[in-house]
């Protein structure tokens, strides 16, 4: 849909985590809202599944890509973010952890410090309340068939006790539908959604498919398009889609004016004849501006902009980190408990993409160092088959044996004309794939590194792991630990080996600080010497999370629009109001 010439209260940039709040929050306080998102909407069964359709999965409108994935290379990291109405929620692994109380630190700035937080739990903590009702998390049903044979999960478990950290293992909340309130959950049922959804269509309960992290086609995951933003547009907020934004300054007399290219009849798969910089633009104002379009977007968007901001914080770009980010592999996990060493079926293509979560503390919680989370990360069962089919040479060696047999069978020699088990052995035992699963590290990274824009006008970052040497060291012999407790192989991701991570959690740029000369915006989100530019989104954050960010981000979302709208007088929503919004939105856990 295209906007254009229009004027509203408030324009957001982006809808992930902090956008959709925002957006939900001031529509249903009255406001007039209008939400600019570059991607598409995904409604159930519209995510990419063949190698074809993946092939082109990707955004870089100049090639003629409008695809879910936004890939950014740089020296030190690489990054993975999605375009979508939906932001980070669409491929995220719905994990709604909160930051830990005492790692809300305060360093010394001056001193040799790297991150001053100027909010802190208590204040919140009912901002991630309503978030988690909102988002209607649930905890994987353990104690219920067919969730609590789920391989991977037993396995973490048992990795902690054996490793002394029974207290640490957790099921974490996760913004998945499990079950309907008050009943058990079930793998494949409809979601009961009074209210309906914005793309209009039904979900289903998790069918344990593994395939969160490239959109789930069923609907299982509350991601924001169907919680935070079917609100918002029933409370009256505008939704654009396919609409990127460009270019943004402070109108004279007050307010924004922001211009976007209009994506929706563009010819995808055939790449730009023109830069993207000569492309028609469409032309809206606001009262207020809201830059929500990630840690990546938001800063790319303020440095290209910074001349309509000549008095914007020279903090920008400043604080930067992955919150920790690392991959590792478990590899050939076996079991000896009966005596026999036997391989350790993990099964990392069954259920959601994580389930549970160990947490090594940090000095400040009472353990050493900076502190992180190490979880289960599942994949797609076509990963299996994928891995399995690169074993070439034991494939090869089946597929003889098989044609063998059948051949046989054909001329006479052999009279069995079952060959069922003879299939089975072509397919082998697949011990290769079943006892092997990825595992995600996330924990309190140092907030180091600082962007900028190239001479060419691109997004740089100058960040590098040995500023967090001994951190990453800690997270890798944890990996090690785990493996040994459940007797297989650790494999690090040799990237790392070459001071170069990849995160899909980047935090920072345009940090919260007490004044100008300690961050971009304030503690409520407002930028400093621009009353009405708020930014959202992960890139306010002075530091890590520690786990994953997306709870505090909406968290802090939630806090900022109570502020935005402190003081502005209450109108009539052309929706209905936050409480009834949030008592249809709470799901009750199914029964344990």
């Amino acid at each position: 849909m295209e906007a254009g010439n229009e004027h509203y209260d408030a324009i957001i940039v982006g809808s992930g985590f902090g956008g959709s709040v925002m957006a939900y929050r001031l529509a249903e306080a009255g406001l007039r809202v209008c939400v600019l998102e570059r991607g598409k909407k995904y409604p159930p069964g519209s995510f990419p599944r063949s190698p074809y359709d993946m092939s082109r999965n990707f955004w870089d409108p100049a090639q003629g890509k409008h695809g879910l994935f936004n890939l950014w290379s740089f020296k030190g990291l690489g990054g993975v973010v999605s375009a979508g109405l939906g932001g980070g929620s669409l491929i995220y692994a719905n994990v709604l952890l909160r930051k830990d109380e005492k790692t809300f630190v305060q360093e010394d700035l001056n001193n040799g410090g790297y991150e001053y937080w100027p909010v802190n739990r208590e204040q919140l903590d009912p901002h991630y309340d309503t978030v988690e009702r909102m988002m209607g998390a649930q905890r994987y049903p353990i104690a219920h068939e067919p969730y609590k044979s789920t391989a991977k999960t037993k396995a973490m478990q048992l990795a902690a006790q054996r490793m002394g950290r029974d207290a640490d293992w957790q099921v974490p909340p996760l913004a998945v539908t499990f079950g309907n309130p008050g009943e058990t959950p079930v793998p494949g049922e409809p979601i009961h959604e009074p209210l309906g959804n914005t793309h209009g269509r039904t979900r289903t309960t998790c069918r344990l498919c593994g395939e969160c992290d490239i959109g789930c086609n069923y609907g299982s995951k509350n991601t924001l398009d169907y919680t935070y933003l079917s609100a918002a547009e029933r409370a009256g907020a505008r939704l654009y889609t396919r609409a990127e934004v460009k270019e943004f300054w402070p109108a004279d007399g007050g307010g924004f004016v922001v211009q976007y290219v209009d994506h929706s009849q563009a010819r995808e798969g055939e790449p730009l004849e023109i830069p993207t910089s000569l492309l028609p633009r469409v032309t809206l104002t606001a009262d207020r501006l809201i830059l929500s379009a990630g840690t990546f977007g938001t800063t790319y968007l303020l440095l290209k902009n910074r001349r309509h901001f000549p008095a914007l914080s020279g903090q920008l770009g400043t604080r930067f980190c992955g919150n920790g980010d690392l991959l590792g592999f478990l590899l050939k996990c076996m079991d000896s408990s009966t005596g026999k060493l036997l391989p350790r079926v993990l099964d990392g293509g069954h259920g959601p993409v994580i389930t549970s979560a160990i947490h090594f503390r940090g000095k400040e919680e009472g353990g050493t160092g900076r502190g992180y989370y190490v979880e289960d990360a599942g994949y797609p069962e076509f990963f299996n088959w994928l891995y399995e089919g690169s074993q070439q040479l034991a494939l090869l060696k089946r597929g003889v044996r098989l044609a063998s047999r059948l051949t046989k069978g054909w001329l006479g020699f052999i009279h069995d004309s079952d060959v069922g088990s003879e299939i089975s052995e072509m397919l082998g035992r697949c011990e290769v794939s079943s006892t092997s699963l990825p595992l995600l590290a996330m924990g309190r990274d140092t907030p180091d590194g600082n962007m900028r824009l190239t001479k060419e006008g691109m997004l740089d970052i100058d960040w590098r792991t040995h500023g967090s040497r001994e951190y990453f060291t800690r997270v890798r012999k944890s990996m090690e630990d785990i493996a040994k407790a459940l007797e297989g192989k650790m494999v690090h991701n040799p990237l790392s080996y070459l001071s170069r991570v990849v995160t899909v959690h980047p935090l920072g740029g345009c940090p919260m600080g007490r004044a100008p000369t300690e961050g971009v915006v304030s503690a409520e989100g407002e930028a400093f010497n621009y009353p009405g530019l708020y930014v959202a989104d992960g890139s306010v954050m002075p530091g890590p999370t520690g786990p994953n960010p997306s709870l505090t981000i909406a968290a802090l979302a939630d806090r900022f629009a109570d502020d935005l709208l402190a003081g502005l007088p209450r109108r009539t929503s052309p929706g209905r109001t936050r409480r009834d919004a949030e008592a249809s939105a709470t799901r009750e856990a199914p029964p344990a």
